[in-house]
């Protein structure tokens, strides 16, 4: 079992979990709307922002990057299939997940628990509104500059769209159902090929 995820990882992994499978055979954007990112943002307080003054466009373009990252990252493993046909380019993504984190400065603050390591955050610079964008960048760039990166893996169960953080050696799923699927889908290829006629 791995130790657990660290906070810039569960924030990272959560705002590309936002890119899900529909039910249908398509992909849902939870964050398409405004309501949708205000329900977001208020299901995580720890990111200190305010769902109203949200830039939904921004933070989809951050989300955006993180996913082609994501992908990145992933190799030589198969990347997301809602990712596969729609990547950006690494270097654009690079330069739009930069952008977005140096939009708020920031400075770093000591957290030392009595029971635990001192760990540093990033908080706001005194007098600088907060920016959600800005955060969930810099969620980003401390997940993929971390070791939590090592773990990150894509779903590749029938309509999954996923990425996974690897807790087990013989993990290949994101969740138990996404296993069930797999094996059912090789099941049913199995049984089609021992069905088809031999020439």
């Amino acid at each position: 079992m791995q130790d657990s995820p660290s906070r810039d990882a569960l924030i990272a992994l959560d705002l590309a979990l936002t890119v899900r499978h529909d039910g249908h055979g398509g992909v849902a954007d939870d964050l398409a709307d405004p309501a949708g990112l205000t329900a977001w943002v208020r299901a995580h307080p720890d990111l200190g922002a305010q769902a109203e003054a949200a830039d939904p466009a921004a933070v989809r373009d951050v989300r955006a990057a993180a996913r082609a990252l994501f992908a990145r990252a992933v190799r030589p493993g198969e990347p997301s299939p809602a990712d596969a046909a729609r990547l950006l380019p690494v270097p654009e993504a690079l330069r739009r997940l930069n952008e977005a984190a140096a939009r708020t400065p920031t400075v770093p603050v000591l957290h030392w628990a009595d029971a635990g390591a001192p760990v540093v955050r990033a908080a706001p610079a005194p007098g600088a509104r907060p920016d959600l964008a800005a955060a969930l960048a810099q969620a980003v760039i401390g997940f993929l500059a971390g070791p939590d990166r090592q773990r990150l893996r894509a779903c590749h169960a029938p309509r999954c769209v996923r990425y996974f953080l690897k807790d087990h050696p013989r993990q290949e799923w994101c969740k138990p159902s996404c296993g069930n699927r797999a094996r059912v889908a090789r099941h049913q290829q199995r049984q089609r090929r021992t069905a088809e006629p031999r020439p």
